[in-house]
């Protein structure tokens, strides 16, 4: 009888040892939009060791403004054709464009060190591309985690900003998150989205994922090839996108090109954030917030 028990019993381990071996070793494939490069696309290759494309927008007339640069959302996000179709509009009007894509995500290079994905790292990079660009001073155009991103870059340089404009701003960080609960104005008439993001995280994620999250998290490790994440992080986002809208009805397959371990780390590295609330007090830089309806992001980080 024990000899029998003990042969079921290893039986069971070397089939949880085999599933979880194919867990590890054996990648997936997902049902979501490959990344389509754009043949305009230029690249910076900068003092911080970073290779990042962008779309270069020249304007249309001599002009004395600041250059525009666009921050993309995410993080982990990356240029969208709708975006430089969006900002033409300024470069007609004169103003010089640069979109990019931050390190980790879109055309830009993926790091062999994750560990070097952080808010830091990108502050640092919009730093050097404003001194390569060669400008006295630039416009900041942040989306979502791109507000955040030049939030950073402003209480550092404030110098160098001439004006921003903030779409669906998020967090100052370190995030407050007694902010979740202030109410927006009833005055504005806001409608919430339908959906949350918790279902779309439901849906998406597997056991693999959620281990390559927990391992890259805690050992600073790609336990899959960023090829595969990017690809994961594309089909998740197709998921996660009817929180961005009012009913999540009739929406188009979301774009490849997003960074995965790009977005993880870098999400880990808000806490660690340097508080800066002090610091942009006393800046009066001029800003212009946009706020669409049925926004995901919280009215209080607004």
């Amino acid at each position: 009888m024990i000899r029998s028990l003990l042969k079921v019993a290893l039986y069971l381990v070397v089939l949880g040892t085999i599933f979880l071996l194919l867990i590890l070793l054996v990648p997936r494939s997902y049902d979501a939009l490959a990344f389509t490069e754009r043949p305009e696309t230029q690249y910076w290759e900068l003092e911080t060791g970073s290779r990042i494309g962008y779309t270069f927008l020249a304007g249309d007339t001599v002009s004395q403004q600041p250059p525009i640069i666009y921050l993309h959302g995410g993080p982990g996000g990356r240029v969208k054709d709708d975006d430089i179709n969006f900002l033409s509009a300024f470069a007609r009007l004169g103003y010089d464009v640069y979109l990019y894509d931050q390190i980790g995500s879109g055309h830009s290079a993926r790091l062999e060190d994750i560990s070097n994905y952080s808010v830091d790292r990108h502050r640092r990079d919009l730093e050097t591309i404003v001194g390569q660009i060669g400008a006295d001073k630039v416009i900041l155009f942040g989306h979502s985690w791109g507000t955040m991103l030049a939030t950073e870059f402003l209480a550092q340089n404030p110098a160098k900003v001439d004006r921003l404009i903030f779409s669906g701003p998020g967090p100052i960080l370190p995030i407050n998150n007694t902010l979740t609960e202030v109410p927006a104005p009833d005055s504005l008439h806001l409608i919430a989205p339908k959906f949350s993001n918790r279902e779309g995280n439901l849906k998406a994620n597997n056991l693999r994922t959620k281990l390559v999250s927990f391992w890259a998290r805690v050992f600073n490790k790609k336990l899959a090839s960023d090829r595969e994440m990017d690809r994961f992080f594309t089909y998740l986002n197709d998921q996660l996108k009817r929180s961005t809208t009012c009913d999540g009805q009739g929406l188009a397959p979301f774009s490849g090109g997003g960074g995965y371990y790009s977005h993880i780390m870098t999400v880990g590295s808000f806490t660690g954030a340097v508080d800066k609330r002090a610091a942009i007090q006393g800046i009066s830089t001029p800003l212009l917030i946009l706020r669409g309806q049925c926004d995901n992001q919280r009215w209080g980080f607004v």
